[in-house]
C-alpha cells in the first residue's frame, strides 16, 4: 500500500506544479520581465494572435510620471506597445516592440488623453483613438496576422472628424492595403501617417 501512496503523493505535487505554473504565466510577476524599468502597464487586451490556438497578449505601457513629462510639441512621451506570443510551455514570448503605434499622453489635445482601447480578434487588433476639441477626430488603427510571413501588417487606417456644433456632419477617411502598400507592424509610425 505504501508505494500506491507515494505514487499518487509524486502525481498530487506534479499536478500542483502544474495549476501554480498555468496561474504563474500570467501572474505580475512573470509579466514584469517584459515591461522595462520606468514603463507601468496602461492595458492589456487577449486572444489569439498569430493564429495558432493559443491566446496571446498585447501590453499597452506608458513611461510612470507621463502625465507630468509629456510635451506634444517638445517631447512627447512615447507609449509602448508589446506582444506576448503564448508558448506551449506555458510562458509568453516577445514578438514585437513598438512605440509608434500609441498616441503619446497629450496627442488628444484639449479632450486629453486619446487612447481609447484595443481589441483582439482571431490574428488581428484594432487600437482605437479619439481627441481634439472643437474639431474632434477618431483614429483607428487595424493590423493583421500574415501567416505565411508570420508577421502582422497594416490593413486598415481609418479617420473620423467632425466638430462639436454639428456632430451630424461626419467627414471619415478609410485607407487600406491597396492605398498604402504593405507595412509592417514595426514599420508604421503613427506620429508620421
Amino acid at each position: 500500500m505504501k508505494p500506491l501512496l507515494s505514487v499518487l503523493f509524486v502525481l498530487f505535487i506534479i499536478s500542483c506544479g502544474q495549476k501554480e505554473s498555468a496561474i504563474y504565466k500570467d501572474s505580475p510577476e512573470a509579466l514584469l520581465q517584459f515591461i522595462p524599468e520606468g514603463y507601468m502597464l496602461k492595458d492589456t487586451a487577449r486572444g489569439d494572435l498569430n493564429l495558432d490556438g493559443l491566446k496571446d497578449l498585447i501590453l499597452v505601457l506608458n513611461k510612470t510620471g507621463e502625465e507630468e513629462t509629456s510635451d506634444i510639441i517638445e517631447n512627447p512621451e512615447k507609449r509602448l506597445l508589446l506582444i506576448l506570443l503564448a508558448q506551449k510551455n506555458n510562458t509568453y514570448r516577445q514578438a514585437v516592440k513598438s512605440e509608434n503605434i500609441v498616441y503619446c499622453y497629450d496627442c488628444g489635445g484639449m479632450l486629453g488623453d486619446p487612447y481609447q482601447r484595443i481589441t483582439v480578434k482571431d490574428g488581428q487588433f484594432t487600437i482605437e483613438h479619439f481627441g481634439g476639441s472643437s474639431w474632434r477626430w477618431a483614429r483607428t488603427i487595424t493590423f493583421r496576422y500574415n501567416k505565411d510571413e508570420d508577421h502582422w501588417y497594416l490593413t486598415e487606417d481609418a479617420l473620423v472628424n467632425s466638430h462639436a456644433s454639428d456632430p451630424e456632419n461626419i467627414e471619415t477617411k478609410i485607407r487600406t492595403a491597396q492605398d498604402f502598400g504593405e507595412i509592417k507592424l514595426e514599420d508604421f509610425d503613427i506620429y508620421k501617417e
